[in-house]
């Protein structure tokens, strides 16, 4: 079976005029649940203008499911309330990432013997730096889910493992190659400022991946109905999004949903140059209650544990390798969601949707030990890339990032 599968603000209901349909069997009626959420004003924009009602393919491999539209399916997409689940999630990265970056992150290579010589902490547990590690190459997640307060993330491999486990207003993360854990407090705070349970690696879960991706403007992004699958056993429709504008390395995000639950089930993220970017989706998935003692934890005798408050928990690393395509001149990122105010008073970001491009100054120095360590020489300076996001400094330290071709970012630096 092919199984190719590649936020929040209210707004007032969208009609969509009927689309003509052709004749199809009469089948019974079905009993539809209101999606009990504002959809989001830019992907709500997208999917009114234009899309409509698709019906939903079907063949001899595929769920035969009622048409859906693009809006409803987005929608229950993105207001699928489901927090209780388990099941293994496959992550399948080609990013492209530069050796440079993954040497640093892993303690490989002479860049990880630098690192270790300077007494830089490399790898180890914390969430973010192993999310990174898992942005390269094929693994295999144990996830467990119990609501908003509990969860449990176990990456096991032939020499190591690694666990993060949120339990209340505890979280911990344990590395068992290296021995740390890393314990945060206050995890639980009722201001909402911290989701622990999305910490770093656990980040990298379909539902978390889709819902950062399906956001786009409605002039820039278009988003279809373009199929059904079966995906860890569950019917599904699958989403389609795709760039308008032409200069993106993206050419199609696929995000696949559960038909009943609206629960994002798989993401896969498509190039131009016709690679598999990323392919997050979940292998087994059941949506019974775990069992408590699933997310209990105590750190291994021998341990080194590091106290830290939960004030510390990391973000998802995916804003720094995936485009944010409803972005643009005036939201302060790019299409690969960096921070362009982070970069200086007169940082600021070209263009917008999918082709935007965030600016700042590095300085001429940073500029020159950049293109020591990666990058080749183009016209107007060094070229970092990644399968998706492409980096343009120029000699005076000017820096040029995106989610689009070397040609746009040179253009956008031609004309800053």
């Amino acid at each position: 079976m092919d199984q190719d599968s590649t936020a929040e603000q209210g707004m007032t209901p969208i009609r969509i005029a009927p689309v003509e349909r052709p004749e199809r069997p009469a089948r019974p009626a079905r009993r539809r649940t209101a999606v009990r959420i504002g959809v989001p004003v830019a992907v709500a924009a997208v999917v009114a203008t234009g899309i409509g009602l698709v019906p939903a393919l079907a063949s001899d491999e595929a769920p035969d499911l009622p048409a859906i539209s693009a809006q409803d399916l987005v929608a229950k997409a993105l207001g699928s309330t489901t927090d209780t689940f388990s099941g293994t999630v496959r992550v399948s990265a080609d990013l492209g990432l530069p050796t440079a970056l993954t040497d640093a992150v892993t303690g490989s290579g002479a860049i990880g013997d630098l690192a270790r010589s300077a007494g830089a902490s490399v790898g180890g547990a914390d969430p973010q730096l192993k999310a990174v590690e898992l942005l390269g190459g094929s693994h295999t997640l144990s996830v467990a889910a119990d609501g908003p307060e509990r969860q449990r993330l176990t990456l096991s491999g032939e020499k190591s493992g690694y666990e993060l486990v949120h339990n209340g207003d505890q979280v911990w993360a344990y590395d068992r190659d290296s021995r740390q854990a890393l314990h945060f407090t206050g995890a639980g705070r009722a201001d909402g400022q911290h989701d622990a349970g999305r910490a770093g690696i656990g980040s990298l879960t379909p539902q978390d991946v889709a819902k950062q991706l399906l956001d786009g403007s409605a002039e820039t992004t278009s988003v279809t109905v373009s199929g059904t699958e079966r995906v860890a056993g569950h019917a599904a429709y699958r989403l389609s999004v795709k760039p308008k504008q032409s200069g993106s390395t993206i050419d199609e995000i696929r995000v696949s949903v559960d038909a009943e639950k609206g629960f994002p089930l798989a993401v896969q993220v498509r190039t131009t140059d016709g690679a598999t970017a990323l392919d997050v989706r979940f292998g087994t998935l059941s949506y019974a209650k775990p069992d408590a003692k699933t997310f209990d934890f105590a750190a291994p005798k021998g341990a080194k544990v590091v106290e830290r408050s939960a004030d510390a928990l990391p973000g998802s690393p995916l804003p720094s390798v995936l485009p944010a395509p409803g972005a643009g001149a005036g939201h302060g990122t790019a299409g690969a969601g960096h921070d362009a105010a982070a970069a200086g008073p007169d940082a600021g970001v070209i263009g917008k949707g999918w082709t935007a491009v965030a600016h700042g100054n590095a300085g001429a120095e940073a500029a020159k030990g950049l293109a020591k360590f990666t990058g080749r020489q183009v016209d107007g300076g060094t070229l970092v890339s990644t399968r998706i996001v492409n980096a343009l400094v120029t000699k005076d330290g000017r820096v040029y990032v995106g989610a689009v071709t070397p040609e746009t970012l040179q253009a956008a630096a031609k004309h800053s």
